[in-house]
C-alpha cells in the first residue's frame, strides 16, 4: 500500500493497559473508516484483564501490536512512534472514537503538503452520549503561540507529519503531549484547520484525575517555551476561566 496510490498513510496509535472496558469502541471506530490508507498500531503495557483477547478478535485490522510492561504512558507512546511507518501520526486513546466513518478520509484529503492537521473534539460519557465540548476550542489558525492560552487543540485531534514528531519527554507524567505538540508546531510550516469534529473523547482518564499535577507540569513547559514573564501573564486569565468553567459545568 503506497501513499502515492491512495493518499498519505495515516498511522493511528492506541495505547492500552487493562483497557478491556473501553478498547472495543476505539477499534470499531477505526474499522468503520472508509479510508484504506490506515496503519493501526496498538501498544499494550502487559494487560491482564482481557484487553489482548479484544485485540485478537480484531487482528485482521490491526497492523502491529506489542504487549509488554513499560514505564508509563509516554514511554508507550514513544514505542508507538518507533513502530509507525506512515506519513502522519495520530494518537487515539482507548475509549476515544473517530467521529464518523469519513473522518480519516477528510484528514487525508487535507494532509497533502501540510505538517499538521487539526480539528475539534466532543466529550462523551461511557454510554456514548455526548456531554458537550471541551473548555478550550481550536483557533481558526493554530500556531505555537496559540498554546500560550492553553492546549487549545486536544491531543487526539492533532495529526502530525511523522518526520516532524519528536519523542515524548518522559520527565513529564501528565503533560508531555502539550510539550510534544509545541515542539512540532515550532517546526511546522503549514498547519491546516479541518473545521470538523475529529474525535469523540471519553470523559475521564489519567490527566483529568491528576489535574493539579498536570497543570503544574504545563506551567513548567510553557515557561521553558515562552519564558517566565509571558507564562505568568497568560496564566492569570487562564486560571480565572478554568475556575469559572469548573464551578459552572464541572468538567475539564
Amino acid at each position: 500500500m503506497a501513499a502515492s496510490e491512495m493518499g498519505p498513510i495515516i498511522s493511528i496509535i492506541t495505547i492500552t493497559y487493562n483497557a478491556a472496558e473501553t478498547l472495543e469502541r476505539t477499534i470499531a471506530s477505526v474499522e468503520a473508516q472508509d479510508y484504506g490508507g490506515i496503519e493501526y498500531i496498538i501498544v499494550d503495557g502487559g494487560s491482564t484483564d482481557g484487553t489482548l483477547h479484544i485485540v485478537g478478535r480484531h487482528g485482521k485490522r490491526i497492523n502491529r501490536c506489542i504487549s509488554e510492561p513499560d514505564e508509563g504512558l509516554y514511554y508507550a507512546m514513544n514505542k508507538g512512534l518507533d513502530m509507525a511507518t506512515g506519513d502522519y501520526v495520530w494518537f487515539l486513546n482507548s475509549g476515544d472514537e473517530l467521529n464518523s466513518p469519513d473522518t480519516v478520509s477528510l484528514v487525508a484529503s487535507l494532509c497533502g503538503g501540510s505538517d499538521v492537521c487539526y480539528g475539534d473534539t466532543v466529550i462523551t460519557a461511557m454510554d456514548g452520549h455526548v456531554i458537550g465540548g471541551r473548555r478550550l476550542t481550536p483557533p481558526e489558525n493554530l500556531s505555537r503561540d496559540s498554546f500560550k492560552n492553553g492546549m487549545l487543540v486536544c491531543h487526539q485531534a492533532f495529526v502530525a507529519r511523522r518526520t516532524l514528531c519528536p519523542r515524548y519527554d518522559t520527565r513529564y507524567h501528565y503533560s508531555a503531549d502539550f510539550d510534544w505538540c509545541l515542539r512540532i508546531l515550532s517546526k511546522s510550516r503549514k498547519v491546516v484547520n479541518s473545521h470538523a469534529t475529529l474525535v469523540r473523547f471519553l470523559d475521564g482518564g489519567v490527566t483529568k484525575s491528576h489535574i493539579a499535577q498536570g497543570l503544574h507540569e504545563r506551567f513548567d513547559i510553557m515557561r521553558q517555551h515562552f519564558g517566565t514573564a509571558s507564562t505568568v501573564a497568560h496564566h492569570i486569565p487562564i486560571a480565572l476561566k478554568f475556575l469559572w468553567f469548573w464551578v459552572t459545568r464541572g468538567r475539564f
